[in-house]
């Protein structure tokens, strides 16, 4: 059961469930197909996968892999074609949206232009058939959460984009759901505000501790404020990890290329590199750039590119191409010469073939 809340201050409660508890999300063996069984769209295909409760989740991958599809079933909005979908235990297949007690965030953030902002917060209260001013006053509060007291009399016209953001958020928890969906809801916003709201939405999850399951394709936003994400891709999920894992050994190619930035060695070059005949991964920040007599790997500089932080410096070797990622102060050679290249070896992850 949800514990009681101490007061009727959401930040101040929180939802705490025993160890006993089910995962917050579950799905088992789900799949959403589209269309016509001779032109089948497989948009989400025998997908396994838990969330813990209380964790900031995050669903990562490019267009058309399978992520916003797997957060409108777990809203309701989709029916799944297989499998059984779960909440805290409960299945939800066949249960409507308005009975799954979680709640959505979405890019546009939907907002109703005619109504007040405070209106805005308190809609789905008022669908409910809470009291005026009972509502209203729950709907002040979720805008001192996210950090808009006084600006509930104005028009969503009147505000910034990442105040309109707020006022999303803010509508999406007053209804105290426990899980909240975000489906890339930062997508709009200019990157520094954008990095701001990051931290802000990290923070506000920590102090709610809610589950939150978040769904974008910019891989530094999932890494930076995910506590575990899975990555999507053709309807499957690729693979399932913390930041750090997923980052440092990835599973296959696609996960490697897809998150950061990555060296996707073929077998004969990971050969060169000292490794077996297998595809592996070496990250730009683990090659070191030396002298070309002092190694036994050397290739050729054919470009440089200056990222602010440092450069991204491009080798030509034995028939393919390598980057290696210089902090910013240090040395650069210039582009056609020679260099030799080093590294630890514990850097070079092999990686399962591709399914």
């Amino acid at each position: 059961m949800r514990a009681r809340r101490a007061s009727n201050i959401l930040l101040m409660s929180g939802f705490h469930m025993s160890s006993s508890v089910p995962a917050a999300v579950e799905f088992c063996s789900v799949s959403r197909h589209f269309g016509p069984t001779n032109a089948l769209v497989k948009a989400v295909n025998s997908v396994d996968l838990t969330v813990p409760e209380g964790a900031f989740f995050a669903m990562l991958g490019p267009s058309g892999s399978g992520k916003t599809t797997c957060l409108r079933l777990i809203s309701g909005f989709e029916k799944p074609t297989a499998g059984n979908i779960r909440i805290f235990g409960r299945d939800v297949s066949d249960i409507p949206p308005n009975r799954r007690n979680v709640n959505t965030v979405f890019q546009d953030y939907a907002l109703f232009p005619h109504m007040t902002v405070r209106d805005n917060v308190a809609y789905g209260l008022m669908v409910k058939g809470m009291d005026r001013r009972l509502r209203e006053s729950k709907a002040e509060e979720m805008l001192s959460l996210v950090k808009l007291e006084g600006y509930g009399d104005r028009r969503p016209s009147q505000l910034s984009g990442g105040q309109r953001q707020r006022v999303a958020l803010a509508r999406a928890l007053v209804n105290e759901p426990r899980v909240l969906l975000l489906d890339e809801p930062l997508g709009a916003l200019d990157l520094k505000l954008r990095e701001a709201m990051q931290d802000e939405l990290k923070t506000l999850q920590a102090r709610l501790g809610i589950t939150f399951v978040f769904v974008t394709h910019d891989q530094s936003e999932a890494l930076s404020m995910a506590d575990s994400l899975a990555v999507f891709n053709n309807g499957k999920i690729a693979q399932i990890g913390t930041p750090s894992e997923i980052y440092a050994k990835p599973r296959t190619r696609f996960v490697a290329d897809f998150v950061g930035s990555s060296n996707v060695l073929s077998p004969k070059t990971t050969r060169l590199f000292g490794g077996p005949n297998r595809w592996s991964s070496l990250r730009p920040e683990a090659l070191r750039l030396t002298a070309p007599d002092n190694v036994t790997l050397s290739g050729t500089v054919t470009s440089q590119r200056y990222l602010g932080t440092g450069n991204r410096i491009s080798i030509a070797l034995h028939g393919t191409e390598v980057s290696a990622l210089i902090p910013a102060g240090q040395p650069l050679p210039k582009t056609g010469h020679t260099v030799g290249l080093a590294f630890d070896p514990a850097a070079l992850h092999i990686m399962e073939d591709e399914k």
